[in-house]
Order: structure tokens, then sequence, then C-alpha cells
């Protein structure tokens, strides 16, 4: 995953100023990153420094007029006009964190040694919801390594209340209580 430059948050909180739907903006920005994510050519033309400004406007309007929203398209050609078309995808990833927070969202990877059943699952989702204050969209994975009990990935944060972390705990207790 993209990591998110400061030139981007700048950028990205320049769109959320636009005070348009956000959504909808999302959803143009999704549009324009998968078409260019597609074409490795149209990568290359638009991150070539030698290529005149002018003709890379053109290839967007001819690609995406009527497709998306004009402003979006304006916003397009201010980072190619100021030679920071190569951070879109970063771009976009703030832009999706910034709404995160408006929306009071939070991400969070969920990881059990079996596949938990829908009620367990809203369980645990609401649990973390009440702990964290935000509507939690979660992640699930499966992963018998860890025996038993959940790891939780919130951010840079884990909680891992997982029976091979316990174990391992339990082994490094004993080893140091052997030694003194």
């Amino acid at each position: 995953m993209n990591k998110i430059t400061l030139t981007s948050k700048i950028y990205a909180d320049a769109l959320v100023k636009l005070g348009q739907d956000y959504s909808t903006v999302l959803k143009d920005l999704k549009s324009i990153q998968e078409v260019i994510n597609i074409s490795a050519d149209l990568q290359q033309v638009l991150n070539n420094p030698t290529i005149n400004d002018d003709i890379k406007f053109s290839i967007i309007d001819d690609i995406f007029t009527n497709k998306v929203d004009k402003k979006i398209i304006d916003f397009v050609k201010i980072i190619i006009e100021k030679k920071r078309f190569s951070q879109f995808d970063s771009i976009v990833l703030a832009y999706e964190k910034e709404l995160d927070k408006i929306n009071n969202v939070e991400h969070v990877e969920i990881i059990s040694a079996i596949e938990l059943n829908d009620n367990l699952k809203q369980q645990i989702i609401e649990k973390l919801q009440n702990k964290l204050q935000k509507n939690v969209i979660p992640n699930w994975d499966t992963d018998e390594d860890i025996i038993g009990g959940l790891v939780i990935k919130i951010n840079d944060d884990i909680i891992d209340t997982s029976l091979k972390n316990k174990l391992e705990n339990l082994s490094k207790n004993i080893k140091g209580n052997l030694w003194h």
C-alpha cells in the first residue's frame, strides 16, 4: 500500500475543501485511478516531464470528459501541471483517510484461527465500535497459526489475544524465571 506523503495530504485536504459530495468525488477519483492503473502507457505519458502539459490535458479531457465531474478533471490537471501526478495514488489514499475521519470510520483487520459465524462477527464489531467510538469497517482474515483467539489490527496498533501469543509469553516468562 502507498504511503501518504505530506504533499498528498495537502492535495487531499484541498479536495475535501471543495465541499462537493464526498462519495461522488471518491468515486470519480477511483474511476480515474482504475483507468490509469490499467494502462502503463498512460501512466508513462502522464508522468513524463518531457511531454507538454497541454497534450496531457487533452488526453485527460478525451478520456474523462462526461465520465467524471469537471472539477475533478481540473484537479487532475493541476497535479499534472504541478508535476505531482506520480503521487495520484497517494492523494486518493489520503482523501479516503480524510473521509474516514469526517465519517468517524475506522478500518480494522481482524484475524481469527477459524472462520467466524456472522453472529460472532457482529458481536466483535459492536464491542470494537463501543470501545473506539467509531463506525468499524472490518476486514476479516483467518490464520490457523494463531491457534485460537483474535489478532486485531487498528492502524499501527495490534491487539493480540491469540493463544499463540499467550503461549509465547508464557514460554518467555518461564525461561526468564529459570535464570533468576
